[in-house]
């Protein structure tokens, strides 16, 4: 039963006071109805006693409070789920953006979701081709991971975002779907991300919720629980194989502020919400496998980090949570690079489960660890060339200087269009490697420098 109250006595842009509510919960649905019928929706955000403190999803302007009515639902928001979702467009809360007709819902769920049995959870180790070298060689996803982006203002993360939708696949097989989660992002920006999915076709295989940068902060909070209860319908339910990008994380975080001090509670770090990292925890936590469940649901959400910080709460916290991060270098951009990720300080930390024979190749762990090593000394022998003068240099050192010059131009830059198979990139990191002395190559057991660097060298 839905519960009525004409006690609304105070409203404050989108946030208004209810008063003598009985059995009202947090998070919980509210119909705002005006005298003349117009319905506003917002959501419960704190109960005191009898008082209940609705946030509105969008403005209370216009609306005359005295003959105005509240409607408690009785339940939080709900997404309808359908496997007709595959190839549309909705906003931020779920309806549809795309000019089309409403989903028929096989179900409705909680976008709050439900917590995953730890026991019951299955260990990522099956490798996910994304077709970008920097990360399929270096820093490899894994089914069920989480693995995050730290990018920085102005780096081109949406085109990578976009990148990363349109290539990612899994190699074992089974049905892959997308689910892609635009938070707080410009209308320029949604319209790019619509068009680059059509014109490559990734759009058949791809749900997509917009939340523009000036929708309401509270729809703002609700779009990425809407992606993850989509694709844990289609993962859980549907038994697909569900990569859900999500980005911009930081918008997220802003507007959580902006609603925490809307309640007025003791601001954290950076005046963030003391439960940030709880926060951000519900969402991240959502991604994993399921033992007996055929699907899985796999995260890479984006953040930009505030000044460049990595040590700012955002990237921090999200640092603690996730199996590692991907970094965006403004040095690399500035280049010409493209994508920029910085390979050195990025991690997966589950790389070492999805690669190998049967994964990848045999070679992939050896080659990756070679060329971690002859990338980093490559680096500090430029650093050392630029201080003391190119005569400083050995032979050998010149060589690996060398490498590194080629290794940003060849390895990491293959542009936003460029699909690269894991075999592909094997082989881009031998051709490298080649530049070096074969005695250099310590990482590398004998029988793979036989098969891959000797044999294709003769050739």
């Amino acid at each position: 039963m839905f519960k009525e109250y004409k006690t609304i006595t105070e409203a404050v842009g989108p946030l208004m006071v209810v008063n003598g509510v009985e059995g009202v919960t947090y998070n919980e649905l509210v119909d705002i109805i005006g005298a003349n019928g117009e319905l506003r929706r917002g959501k419960v955000l704190e109960v005191n006693r009898d008082k209940a403190v609705v946030q509105l999803f969008e403005s209370s302007q216009g609306l005359k409070i005295s003959d105005s009515r509240a409607r408690f639902l009785g339940h939080s928001q709900e997404l309808a789920v359908s496997r007709d979702m595959l190839g549309r467009v909705f906003d931020g809360m779920g309806n549809p953006r795309d000019g089309g007709e409403p989903v028929i819902p096989e179900k409705k769920m909680d976008i709050n979701g439900e917590p995953i049995n730890p026991a019951a959870r299955d260990y990522p180790n099956e490798f996910i081709q994304t077709g970008i070298s920097a990360i399929d060689g270096l820093n490899t996803l894994v089914r069920g991971q989480k693995l995050p982006v730290f990018s920085m203002s102005g780096l081109p993360h949406a085109e990578l975002a976009a990148q990363i939708a349109r290539q990612a696949k899994v190699r074992s097989g089974g049905n892959f779907a997308v689910v892609f989660a635009a938070i707080g992002i410009t209308f320029e920006e949604s319209q790019y991300f619509v068009e680059d999915f059509k014109r490559t076709g990734a759009i058949e295989r791809t749900v997509l919720f917009t939340n523009l940068a000036n929708d309401p902060a509270v729809e703002r909070i609700a779009t990425p629980r809407l992606a993850l209860t989509c694709a844990e319908y289609l993962a859980f339910t549907c038994g697909m194989h569900v990569l859900v990008i999500m980005t911009d994380i930081t918008n997220y975080a802003e507007a959580l502020r902006e609603v925490s001090a809307a309640r007025r509670e003791v601001p954290g770090r950076r005046g963030y919400p003391g439960y940030l990292y709880t926060d951000l925890a519900t969402l991240y936590e959502r991604a994993g496998r399921i033992r007996g469940a055929e699907g899985s649901i796999t995260q890479i959400p984006i953040l930009t980090m505030p000044e460049d910080d990595k040590t700012h709460p955002i990237p921090d916290l999200t640092g603690y949570i996730t199996e590692g991060q991907i970094i965006l270098s403004r040095d690399l951009y500035k280049k010409g690079i493209n994508p920029p990720i910085d390979v050195l300080p990025s991690l997966s930390r589950l790389k070492d489960k999805g690669i190998g024979r049967g994964k990848t190749r045999e070679d992939h762990a050896d080659t990756m660890n070679q060329l971690f090593a002859a990338y980093a000394k490559g680096k500090e022998c430029k650093e050392l060339s630029a201080i003391l003068g190119e005569a400083a240099l050995s032979e050998t050192d010149k060589l690996y200087a060398k490498f590194a010059e080629e290794f940003e131009k060849k390895y990491v830059s293959q542009g936003f269009e460029k699909d690269r198979t894991i075999e592909e990139t094997l082989s881009v990191g031998w051709e490298l490697l080649r530049i070096l002395p074969s005695s250099e190559l310590k990482r590398i057991r004998q029988e793979y420098l036989d098969k891959y660097f000797y044999t294709e060298t003769e050739e």
